[in-house]
């Protein structure tokens, strides 16, 4: 279905929102550092939340005695099918479960893809079907934008995802678009906030003094609060809104020296020396570091795919659809969004749970 076909599917602007007070919740991948926001706000809303984890995933997050825990083998299709069919039927279901990194594609098309298609084929199989499900996908899926103008991308920007991750982003969606599911599929920016750990890597550099970029031309940063996107996925659900696709993001973007200045002041940082790699030189440390993870069959943070990542140069990003159609706006900047991630980083420096689960 095409996005210019999907207009009966949008809410009325007249209709009241519906009341998730009651409804049933099932958030799959509840255990990495948006899944834990999620169930939060569920229970926050008077939702009857379960959460979906496997038998490994860490419940560091998810401690509120309300929630209700189902263990899935996502490997396992016949597995899948009998755990959906020992619990009760869900209204909504929040899809977070995925890999942003991985020792190699095939991981990536594995957990990115077939496990949602396993999870989607079980709902169909046993009459499980939700009202809706939204799906968290990327703005890694539509690939690189425009790099000369820089042109914000638009929800109407064609895919042509240039990473593993988005390829594997983006075959998730096409196969959703044709479930027969309804559906949401949210593409965020780069997500932050306590607990997360690629973000908070960067913070800890410029707490020592030191910030370090890729690539010499200027590079816009876009970046969505933590409480801001889950907020968001539960306006679009209250909203009504099916079958359609929403860029997530703050609503504007920050150069490189922009963040620096904003994290060095939530720190108390005096200076920072940034230090500027060429795109060859971090092209060489991401091989090198990739091919260190291979051999320890450890996915590592730096990688050749998270490089194609880095060198992007516009992450510029049009959220008007979200803002036009559910209402979407962020109500955290990053300069309070870093404020309470640091706050975080001070009380709790112990390492959150990895972020595939």
């Amino acid at each position: 279905m095409k996005e210019n076909e999907t207009a009966h599917t949008l809410p009325d602007a007249a209709a009241q929102r519906i009341d998730l007070s009651g409804k049933r919740l099932l958030v799959v991948g509840a255990g990495g550092f948006i899944g834990g926001f999620i169930a939060s706000e569920g229970l926050r809303r008077g939702m009857d939340v379960s959460v979906a984890v496997r038998a490994t995933t860490s419940r560091r997050y998810l401690t509120d005695p309300r929630l209700h825990f189902l263990v899935f083998d996502y490997d396992n299709a016949q597995a899948v099918a009998q755990t959906l069919t020992d619990a009760e039927p869900f209204d909504f279901i929040i899809y977070n479960l995925g890999a942003t990194k991985a020792v190699n594609y095939t991981d990536f098309r594995r957990i990115n893809f077939v496990y949602l298609r396993t999870f989607c084929e079980a709902l169909k199989a046993t009459g499980r079907t939700p009202q809706r499900l939204l799906y968290m996908s990327s703005l890694s899926a539509l690939g690189a934008g425009d790099e000369k103008n820089y042109t914000p991308i638009t929800a109407d920007t064609p895919p042509h995802p240039d990473t593993l991750y988005g390829q594997s982003k983006i075959m998730a969606e096409q196969y959703l678009e044709h479930s027969g599911i309804p559906y949401i599929i949210f593409r965020p920016t780069g997500v932050y906030g306590p607990h997360e750990q690629d973000y908070l890597m960067m913070v800890k550099c410029i707490d020592s003094h030191f910030d370090f970029g890729v690539g010499m031309r200027r590079q816009m940063l876009t970046f969505i609060y933590v409480d801001d996107l889950v907020e968001a996925m539960f306006d679009a659900l209250a909203a009504g809104v099916s079958n359609r696709k929403y860029i997530i993001s703050e609503d504007r973007a920050y150069t490189q020296a922009e963040f620096r200045k904003i994290v060095a002041e939530a720190l108390g940082v005096k200076w920072v020396i940034p230090i500027r790699l060429p795109l060859w030189a971090a092209w060489v440390a991401s091989s090198v570091a990739g091919r260190i993870g291979r051999w320890r069959m450890k996915p590592s943070t730096l990688n050749p795919d998270k490089y194609k990542i880095m060198r992007q140069r516009n992450w510029n990003a049009d959220i008007s659809q979200a803002q036009k159609e559910f209402g979407f706006a962020p109500k955290v900047d990053l300069r309070e969004g870093i404020r309470r991630t640091v706050e975080a980083y001070r009380r709790n420096k112990q390492p959150a749970p990895d972020n595939h689960q």
